[in-house]
Parts: C-alpha cells; sequence; structure tokens
C-alpha cells in the first residue's frame, strides 16, 4: 500500500539536514525498492525544509517504522511528521485507476 510522509523541520535546523544528509540518503537507498518518490521540501529561499516521500509498504506500521528509523528522525529533526495513506490516480501523466 502507498502511503504518503509531510515531514516539516524543526526552525533553524538546516545544519543539523545538513550533518545527517548523507546518512539519509544511504538510508533511502538501502530502501529504494520501497520508495516511489522522495524529495526535500523547500521554503520561500529555496532551501530544504522538511521532505515528502511516497513508499509502498505492507501497513500503516510498516509505514510508520520506516519513518521512526530515518536519520533525519533519530536527529529530532522533524517538527511535525504526517503519515497519510494514498492512492495513486495518475502515473507518468496517465490515468492508472
Amino acid at each position: 500500500m502507498l502511503f504518503t510522509l509531510f515531514c516539516l523541520d524543526r526552525p533553524n535546523r538546516l545544519d543539523t539536514r545538513l550533518a545527517a544528509r548523507e546518512s539519509h540518503l544511504r538510508y533511502i537507498a538501502a530502501y529504494a525498492e520501497k520508495v516511489v518518490h522522495a524529495g526535500p521540501l523547500l521554503d520561500n529561499d529555496n532551501r530544504p525544509c522538511g521532505s515528502l516521500l511516497v513508499i509502498d509498504v505492507e501497513d500503516r506500521a510498516a509505514a510508520e517504522g520506516f519513518a521512526a528509523s530515518d536519520p533525519y528522525a533519530k536527529v529530532d529533526l522533524f517538527e511535525s511528521v504526517v503519515i497519510r495513506g494514498h492512492r495513486m490516480l495518475y502515473r507518468d501523466g496517465a490515468l492508472v485507476e
């Protein structure tokens, strides 16, 4: 099942994000088969201020575990993490429903 993870950084934590970035990228790469889409959210000055991920995992518990194990979560980067089930309607410009 698809889940969207919408993660917002704590204010003034860009240094924390940058310090943990390599570990975060290794984590994402280790689970590449489960990652449908991933990338940083950007503020008005195009600086990273959060993360958006769409993952394909068995259930909500797996999505929560994935989010909790992310190196960004382990360094307490996120102010909030919202996890929602996701149903794909369009992919690559085509209706997939």
